[in-house]
């Protein structure tokens, strides 16, 4: 019988909420410590509490630590369970607080033989892996392009973000660096490795400090495209606009694939007005698809599997930030940037 992976986690935060549900669903898991600077809030978890998080690595004995605190907390926090002998690190995006910062992290990581995943989780919601499958069949052609239409209803007035994360309001850089990343990433695993990106990014409210809706496009060696349009004061046709955070096309010669906002893909075939549902809409206890669950998940079994790679490694996830710094320089210049 294998003993079960000993995690523990860092961070009492709003999103918080899904890891710890997360890793209580999981049988391989023993969750043995919650670790926040309000030792209140880790107490409210139900495990062993600290406040500091050396005594937790000393007592808890951690064979993965996952680090859901906030980007200027992440490099101090990575360096330290690393040198402290965990296994396994899961650190939330945004990862560390610059492309420099980040690198140096990896290399820490690497010199201790700590494995460092990244929890970018939108390429594990289900309508994603399945779209994945859709193309690596080949089942609407040659595709020509991919759009998301971000419409999240959330970024109007003074309160915007208030009541969930209010920190978005300070944030300099907001809606790519916060939000769009995560399409960044998804667009790397559903095309590869795009070539170049230009970038339209525009400030609406005025009550925030960064940009909230805008574009940018990816170009693909093949000639496809993906394009991210994103405004946060526009809705979409759901009940809970946080489900995808919005709707998207991938189109083919043979078809289109449409995802909506309940989390269902349909097939409309080249040339038909009718469509056919491949992935129907179904309810998920956790965050959006229950790709929380599934990105720790896919970790677990990973660890336990030295024949299975591990999705999201902070190295690869690199070339992450690079492509968000891209962005970010072409909507400074109007220009697009090589990658």
């Amino acid at each position: 019988m294998k003993n079960k992976i000993r995690v523990a986690c860092i961070g009492t935060g709003y999103f918080s909420r899904f890891h710890y549900d997360a890793w209580q669903r999981i049988k391989d898991v023993n969750l043995v410590a919650s670790a926040s600077l309000s030792i209140k809030e880790a107490q409210d978890t139900g495990l062993p509490a600290y406040d500091v998080t050396q005594t937790m690595l000393d007592e808890a004995r951690p064979d993965l630590v996952d680090i859901i605190t906030p980007p200027i907390s992440h490099f101090d926090l990575i360096k330290q369970c690393a040198a402290g002998g965990v296994k396994t690190i899961i650190c939330q995006k945004p990862f560390c607080k610059s492309l420099e910062e980040a690198k140096e992290a990896v290399a820490i990581c690497k010199q201790y033989g700590t494995c460092l995943i990244v929890h970018e989780n939108f390429r594990f919601q289900p309508w994603y892996r399945k779209m994945k499958q859709v193309l690596d069949e080949g089942l609407i052609g040659d595709v020509h392009q991919l759009t998301f239409r971000l419409r999240t209803g959330d970024g109007q007035g003074a309160d915007a973000y208030m009541d969930r994360q209010p920190y978005f309001q300070k944030m300099d850089k907001f809606l790519i660096h916060e939000t769009g990343v995560h399409w960044i990433d998804t667009f790397r695993y559903l095309f590869g490795k795009p070539e170049a990106v230009y970038a339209d990014l525009r400030q609406l409210n005025p009550h925030i400090a960064g940009e909230d809706a805008g574009y940018f496009i990816m170009t693909f060696a093949d000639g496809k495209r993906a394009l991210f349009d994103a405004n946060r004061h526009l809705d979409h046709d759901t009940e809970n606009c946080r489900n995808t955070l919005g709707e998207a096309l991938l189109e083919g010669t043979k078809g289109t694939i449409s995802l909506s906002g309940i989390g269902e893909l349909k097939l409309r075939e080249f040339g038909s007005r009718d469509s056919t549902i491949l992935y129907a809409e179904k309810h998920w206890r956790g965050f959006a698809g229950d790709c929380v669950h599934a990105l720790q998940s896919h970790v677990i079994n990973a660890m336990q599997d030295d024949t299975m790679p591990f999705e999201n490694t902070g190295e690869d996830y690199l070339r992450v930030i690079e492509l968000e710094k891209a962005i970010y320089q072409s909507a400074k210049t109007g220009q697009k940037i090589c990658v």
